[in-house]
């Protein structure tokens, strides 16, 4: 069977936008092959950044870590949930505008929610982006999806003033266990016609918070 890949990812550079407060991502040479026979580049990233996904213990105390998630709870069908004409700068989406896209949600399977809004990823209005009312965190639980995935820096507001972070949707979703993929890009390319699953893993990090992931769509080409 020959499958066609969409790359859901936006690429990881120095300097490249991240959430309010985090690590800053730089990218630098360690090593030359003119020096040193081999190329070898020193990483400076939070866990956070980029197309990444949120472990339970990101924000959940003894919530499960990056190195306890189940793989397989992270390659499933993809089930695209298209909001883009409602996705305004700063506007709450309501389960009652979506709840028709909910109705033939299939236990384990991936909900992405397509707003369109990675197209700014890297200017100032990308923190500005539309976000979710928790209940529609609380009507995935209840249809069997513990994964869920956005193309916007969070699927919570994003405050970048607020001395802490207010994160009703992450409050509910990873404190039921839940998985939260942010982030994501390219998610016009979708086929929705062909049944795409996706692929969302990270990197196996020992007892921490999150990941960058490499999320790729995949359907029958």
């Amino acid at each position: 069977m020959t499958l066609t890949l969409v790359d859901l990812t936006h690429p990881l550079t120095s300097g490249m936008q991240i959430y309010p407060g985090d690590p800053e991502v730089r990218v630098e040479p360690a090593t030359s092959l003119a020096d040193d026979g081999v190329v070898v580049h020193a990483l400076q990233l939070g866990t956070h950044t980029g197309t990444h996904l949120d472990a339970p213990s990101h924000s959940i105390a003894d919530g499960a870590t990056v190195d306890r998630l189940d793989l397989g709870r992270l390659v499933g069908p993809l089930h695209l949930v298209d909001v883009t004409e409602l996705a305004q700068p700063g506007r709450r989406i309501e389960l009652a505008q979506v709840a028709a896209q909910l109705e033939q949600l299939t236990p384990g399977a991936v909900v992405v929610f397509r707003t369109d809004w990675s197209a700014r990823f890297g200017q100032p209005d990308y923190l500005a982006h539309p976000f979710f009312d928790a209940a529609i965190a609380e009507r995935l639980l209840a249809a069997g999806v513990t994964v869920v995935g956005v193309d916007t820096l969070s699927p919570d507001r994003t405050d970048a003033t607020a001395a802490s972070a207010d994160l009703p949707f992450h409050e509910v979703f990873l404190g039921a266990g839940g998985v939260i993929i942010e982030n994501l890009t390219n998610l016009s390319a979708i086929d929705t016609a062909r049944d795409p699953w996706i692929s969302a893993l990270p990197l196996p990090f020992t007892g921490l918070d999150g990941s960058p992931v490499r999320a790729v769509a995949m359907h029958r080409a």
